[in-house]
């Protein structure tokens, strides 16, 4: 019963998402061209308030916990499980205040409404996974302008998107990269549960009724730990709470 309510409920809720996206990339434009950079970032928080309220249509609910780990005035590398694409709106609008780029690959760059233009203007790196020579130097550049803004980016160290929930195995590379040359950082651990199950017959229809959780974990300043030891430390929270 519920996957045949999801048919119409998700015809709806694309076309809401998709509404939401068309009308603000106009907006973004006149922010980021007119008006500067704290402008356009408004305007992209307020697009993501509305894609996470159009999930409701879903029945979809979020739980954000650990806000108070959330470190102030500092770079932070935001560090997470990946389920799902409906893990990013949550992310750019309950922790706005991080300014977060993200760290996504380069087919998403463009042909998507808001999305590619903040990606392409917003400072995030946009990568070639096949191309280590180009996406090495990109990744070290979000990571210096981080450092020395005290924003935030958004790394999902497995690489792809989890279809069941369940862990795979972090990447280090591109993190790496951000803890040399974000070296006042600090690694902020995230856990995330249930998305997957936004998408568990595929793209169409969604699931409904789920309720999305985010858990911010103590956050974990760079320059304390090797590389080896805060990689093992961060990804040790983040999958041990893993439900």
């Amino acid at each position: 019963m519920q996957k045949i309510l999801s048919y119409p409920l998700s015809v709806i809720f694309y076309f809401v998402f998709g509404l939401c996206l068309v009308i603000f990339h106009p907006i973004q434009w006149i922010c980021f061209n007119l008006f500067g950079y704290n402008a356009h970032r408004i305007s992209v928080a307020v697009l993501n308030w509305f894609l996470v309220r159009s999930t409701h249509i879903l029945g979809t609910t979020y739980r954000i916990t650990g806000f108070e780990n959330v470190p102030n005035n500092v770079p932070v590398i935001i560090v997470s499980n990946h389920q799902s694409l409906y893990d990013i709106p949550p992310f750019i609008w309950f922790l706005r205040k991080l300014h977060p780029k993200f760290i996504s690959k380069k087919e998403l760059g463009k042909g998507i409404p808001s999305v590619s233009y903040n990606l392409r203007h917003g400072g995030s790196a946009l990568i070639d996974r096949k191309d280590p020579k180009q996406a090495l130097p990109a990744i070290k550049k979000v990571a210096e302008y981080i450092n020395e803004n005290n924003y935030s980016v958004v790394i999902f160290p497995e690489g792809t998107r989890s279809k069941n929930g369940k862990p795979k195995e972090f990447s280090v590379n591109g993190l790496k990269m951000l803890y040399k040359f974000a070296p006042d950082a600090y690694f902020l651990p995230v856990t995330i549960n249930n998305s997957w199950k936004m998408t568990r017959y595929g793209q169409f229809p969604l699931g409904l009724g789920n309720r999305l959780e985010f858990m911010i974990h103590p956050a974990l300043k760079g320059a304390d730990y090797s590389f080896e030891e805060l990689i093992e430390k961060t990804e040790k929270i983040i999958t041990q709470n893993i439900k």
